[in-house]
């Protein structure tokens, strides 16, 4: 992995880290969605050459056996260019049973099948009669800078990330599923922020792959517009997977509700659907398990009220943990080249004083 190839010239920052904040609630201990109790986070991160820039993220609700001890779970379609597997069922039927899998739009297969072997290693009894598993994997296009026609992503790998999965991983930028994504022409990937609201915890990780230099000026205010007619990767403009975990006990309906406000996250930071712009919220909670097999007919779970000034400040906690999210990935990754001499910079943090919601932190 040579300097010119990954162009590491400076250590990069988060947004917290370079003086500035978005948002009014108080963030976890690491800003991290890990700062939920019980999650976990791993990632595979595939570098060779100047060929590969991809890889996979894992995002796992808990430590334990999910297939066997399900969380509540829900999906908002901001946009629905994208090609990802397990919404359909997790949309019917809102529990979440496997880890949450992030990779590149042409290694859904493989991450699937990786996801697959993971849940039925542990679970000798799914899919011999008539239940089956369903694993849950989103995407995002990295084809500028790595070659995704190669079909590198193996289920292996998918395998090597769960193993990584653990709750003091802070990675961000070029790591995992974000290796080689970008964000407004400029290098982008994972991204990750937290927040205490409500009385409650709620993190979010991004793979974030949207927005040309067009949109800039929707991100930083006016200095964006003298960059519109840079330079830029040819096919920006989509997409970005967003994952919201919280503790508080919210139903699969609510976490809908919550994953919904994802969408104004967003849009402050610059996204407007494009549109080959597949973009995705997830959302789930730690706060109840649900049994796979469980000798009572009645569940008994209790959720906040949708009225309660709990659940109002988790809608606006989402908003503000989507935003920083982006603007942690833009901040920390680092300028980069790939396939066949692609080269994407990083985001300057001049463009960050008049951004619009950025303010310098206390």
């Amino acid at each position: 992995m040579s300097p010119r190839n990954l162009c590491c010239q400076a250590v990069r920052r988060r947004l917290r880290e370079l003086g500035y904040a978005v948002g009014r609630f108080p963030t976890g201990e690491r800003n991290a969605i890990v700062d939920v109790p019980g999650v976990l986070v791993g990632h595979r991160t595939l570098v060779e050459g100047d060929r590969l820039r991809t890889g996979v993220t894992a995002i796992l609700p808990h430590g334990g056996n999910l297939y066997a001890e399900k969380v509540l779970g829900a999906c908002h379609v901001i946009n629905g260019y994208g090609k990802a597997a397990g919404l359909s069922q997790l949309e019917e039927l809102g529990t979440i049973e496997s880890p949450l899998l992030l990779t590149s739009t042409l290694s859904v297969g493989p991450v699937l099948e990786g996801g697959l072997r993971h849940v039925l290693e542990a679970n000798p009894e799914a899919a011999v009669d008539r239940d089956t598993v369903n694993v849950i994997v989103a995407e995002c296009f990295d084809g500028w800078l790595s070659d995704a026609r190669s079909l590198p992503v193996r289920p292996e790998h998918a395998l090597q990330a769960l193993a990584a999965a653990g709750p003091d991983e802070l990675g961000e930028g070029a790591v995992g599923a974000g290796a080689g994504t970008t964000c407004f022409g400029f290098k982008a990937g994972i991204g990750t922020a937290s927040r205490r609201a409500g009385g409650h915890a709620l993190g979010c990780l991004v793979c974030c792959n949207y927005g040309g230099r067009r949109d800039l000026h929707l991100l930083v205010g006016p200095p964006g517009l003298e960059l519109a007619d840079a330079p830029e990767p040819p096919a920006s403009g989509g997409s970005i997977v967003i994952v919201l975990g919280t503790d508080a006990p919210l139903s699969e309906r609510q976490l809908r509700r919550v994953a919904g406000r994802a969408t104004f996250g967003l849009g402050r930071a610059g996204g407007i659907g494009a549109n080959a712009s597949g973009e995705y919220a997830l959302a789930f909670s730690t706060a109840q398990r649900i049994a796979h097999l469980e000798e009572a007919d009645r569940l008994e779970l209790r959720f906040l009220r949708d009225d309660s000034a709990a659940l109002r400040e988790l809608f606006e906690a989402a908003a503000e943990v989507v935003h920083e999210a982006v603007l942690n990935a833009l901040c920390v990754a680092d300028s980069m080249e790939g396939r066949d001499g692609n080269r994407v910079e990083a985001l300057p943090y001049e463009l960050l004083e008049h951004a619009p919601g950025v303010r310098r932190a206390p």
